[in-house]
Formats: C-alpha cells, sequence, structure tokens
C-alpha cells in the first residue's frame, strides 16, 4: 500500500484529483460520502469529488437507496 495520495483523472469530466483509497491510512475523501453503484468493470476509474457528488445526488433525487 502506499502512504501517498494518487493521481488520478475522472473519466467524465477528465479533471485530476487525489485518490487516497490505496494509501496506508485508507481515508479517501469519497469514503466520507453516502454509497452509489459505480460501475461494475474493475478497470473503471474513480469519479473526481464534482462528478461522485453529483452522481450520489442524482441518485438520492430518484429515491434510489445510498447506503
Amino acid at each position: 500500500m502506499s502512504r501517498h495520495a494518487e493521481k488520478k483523472q475522472c473519466p467524465q469530466c477528465g479533471m485530476t484529483f487525489d485518490c487516497l483509497a490505496h494509501c496506508a491510512a485508507n481515508t479517501c475523501w469519497c469514503m466520507e460520502l453516502p454509497r452509489v453503484p459505480m460501475p461494475t468493470d474493475p478497470t473503471a476509474e474513480c469519479l473526481c469529488p464534482t462528478c461522485l457528488r453529483a452522481r450520489i445526488a442524482k441518485h438520492q433525487s430518484h429515491g434510489l437507496n445510498t447506503d
């Protein structure tokens, strides 16, 4: 496990952002947000904070569950 943030590029908007999901502390910003279904493709990249929050809002506005 890395001790540093991984630079990722959002597949939806192209923004570059820091991912800490695989960091030794395992405390990425996304883990603080409600969970929504994500692509099952293991090669799919994470969404940036803006796109992930938009996906969560869309999911919630349609009355779908978020954990």
